[in-house]
């Protein structure tokens, strides 16, 4: 079948979708509908915020039955490109947004999400308290797992949406009675409110980045499905006597979420004309 149709609200004056379904395609019909839907998200077609047809709409349009358009736009919905509001319908949560979130643009007289130029990004902080250390954290320190840590939890927003859930691990015993114990928004970067409070210095970062699937209250607050992964950051800060002044993790829907690094490449250094010395064991 070959079929033209426009979403649910008018993206713009006659901009129209070829969509097609070939029965005799060894892939199922489902992801073949669900592969058009993406790459039309992916193209820009479907923006952030832009409403899909309903399912009966979606089997219509391709002349299959409403089951196999559910199950296509599940399939989008797991990979975290789509977004279904109960009562509402189904809405584009938007396409890879990019976070240069990495380690070598935390520092500095901006941070993170703060060096966004648009001001696209938001933090609020949820919780300030103490908390038992999950593992990861418990090991960056040094410290028992469960040991009693301050934790500064945070959510940050792009166009009204989630986009990244964090929480921020220091001894509570070093920030004790100071600004980091409280909700209130800190009116410079995390880092040197730490260094002015515990007196000491970031010298060293390390960054580990994984993949996994959410934890529960993960998915809830990131509006994804509990199969659907997510990526990690552990970013430790550290002193110049190597030891760790602050833990932060930080989880992004990997489907939607890009991380980029930027940083200059070194030059080569001269070698002699007749090339390196080489030895073989």
């Amino acid at each position: 079948m070959d079929s033209r149709y426009r979403p649910g609200r008018p993206v713009s004056p006659g901009r129209e979708v070829s969509v097609s379904v070939n029965p005799g395609a060894t892939e199922w019909p489902h992801r073949q509908i669900a592969d058009q839907i993406r790459a039309k998200i992916q193209a820009g077609d479907w923006g952030p915020g832009e409403k899909l047809p309903s399912i009966p709409d979606i089997g219509h349009i391709y002349g299959v039955a409403k089951q196999t358009a559910q199950r296509a736009i599940d399939q989008l919905r797991i990979e975290g490109l789509l977004i279904t509001r109960p009562g509402s319908g189904t809405y584009v949560r938007g396409v890879r947004r990019r976070l240069a979130r990495l380690a070598r643009g935390r520092y500095g007289t901006t941070r993170g999400y703060h060096t966004d130029p648009g001001a696209r990004y938001r933090q609020r902080l949820t919780l300030v308290g103490r908390a038992p250390a999950p593992h990861e954290v418990a090991a960056a320190f040094g410290v028992a797992e469960g040991t009693e840590l301050l934790v500064r939890r945070a959510v940050i927003t792009s166009q009204e949406q989630v986009v990244e859930v964090s929480a921020t691990w220091l001894r509570a015993s070093e920030v004790a009675g100071s600004a980091l114990e409280g909700l209130a928004p800190l009116t410079r970067p995390l880092y040197q409110e730490v260094e002015e409070v515990t007196g000491r210095q970031y010298v060293y970062a390390t960054d580990q980045l994984s993949a996994r699937l959410p934890h529960r209250d993960e998915a809830e607050t990131l509006q994804i499905r509990a199969d659907t992964p997510v990526l990690t950051l552990l970013h430790i800060g550290y002193d110049g006597q190597r030891h760790p002044i602050e833990v932060t993790q930080s989880t992004w829907p990997g489907p939607t979420t890009l991380l980029t690094d930027d940083y200059k490449v070194p030059s080569p250094r001269h070698e002699p004309e007749d090339g390196p010395d080489l030895a073989l064991a």
